[in-house]
């Protein structure tokens, strides 16, 4: 779940995770919500590392369709033999993605979640 290299493949959009420093990267994404598609280009920040319980994940990215700016706190806590997983996080966005995509960004937010934890899950349970 810290390893950079499997978050940046299971990131759905993500077109490269590249090292700029100590816990910092410089990342690409496309995302598209409904008719607005745009490719975001930004840093990731791991923060507050508490291996192997917890960090802080801070995005900010800007594209044609305006900016974005989140983060999110995870925290792993062991349930018998298995792992659960809580994540609390925060979002702002601008520009036109904000403007056209309001009631939209909830829900693909939650999908892009989903499938994130849902592809982590994979390669946790298969390596």
């Amino acid at each position: 779940m810290m390893d950079p290299a499997a978050i940046a493949s299971c990131i759905p959009g993500c077109d490269k995770l590249e090292p700029e420093g100590a816990d910092r990267y410089r990342a690409a994404i496309t995302i598209g919500m409904a008719a607005i598609t745009g490719k975001y280009e930004g840093t990731v920040v791991i923060a507050d590392k508490v291996e192997p319980s917890s960090y802080t994940l801070s995005v900010e990215g800007q594209g044609r369709p305006g900016f974005v700016k989140g983060e999110a706190k995870i925290s792993l806590r062991a349930d018998g033999a298995n792992t659960i997983v809580d994540v609390t996080g925060t979002a702002q966005t601008g520009g036109t993605i904000a403007r056209l995509g309001q009631r939209l960004i909830g829900s693909a937010a939650k999908m892009m979640q989903d499938r994130f934890f849902a592809c982590m899950q994979s390669k946790l349970t298969s390596g």
